[in-house]
């Protein structure tokens, strides 16, 4: 279930790997090689995604390689 902070809606990991359908190894390796972008965190130190950042992610998921 997404979080509400500030009236802005943040999705957790678990819930991102499920909406744009990768798996969390795959979404790891992503934001360690800097192609995501930052993400924010929770006081525990939990990622936290907006919207905008699921959308990123699903363009990533969708984008075809030519050549």
């Amino acid at each position: 279930m997404p979080v509400m902070v500030n009236g802005q809606t943040f999705y957790r990991t678990s819930e991102v790997c499920v909406e744009a359908a990768v798996s969390r190894a795959t979404l790891f390796r992503w934001l360690k090689a800097g192609m995501l972008g930052q993400c924010r965190r929770d006081r525990r130190g939990w990622r936290l995604y907006t919207q905008d950042d699921l959308r990123r992610i699903r363009a990533e998921v969708n984008r075809i390689e030519t050549g």
